[in-house]
């Protein structure tokens, strides 16, 4: 039976609401997971002393689930004074002109 406009008892799901298949997708590969995070440590490690750069180059990618990428920004503006001259007077201590003062 197709959707007809102006039904009121059928409204749907909510906007933003996951359906049942995304939900228990999520909800098995979260207990999938959590298992596996009790022994990350251990397996970082036997990797380690078998292959030291490839322990490195997982511990890198796991770094991008924890830690938040910065984004670079761009700042553009203009500069109103522009500068003229730049004088620089450099006297050496004991010079005539210190005698002066």
């Amino acid at each position: 039976m197709p959707f007809k406009k102006g039904n009121k008892f059928g409204k749907g799901r909510p906007k933003g609401s996951k359906n049942r298949t995304t939900e228990q997708m999520k909800l098995n590969i979260s207990r999938a997971l959590n298992g596996t995070l009790d022994y990350l440590k251990e397996d970082l490690e036997k990797i380690r002393e078998k292959d030291p750069a490839e322990a490195i180059k997982l511990a890198t990618k796991l770094l991008d689930y924890t830690l938040p990428k910065m984004k670079s920004v761009e700042v553009k503006g203009e500069i109103d004074h522009k500068i003229e001259e730049i004088v620089v007077n450099i006297r050496r201590s004991g010079s005539d002109e210190d005698r002066r003062e």
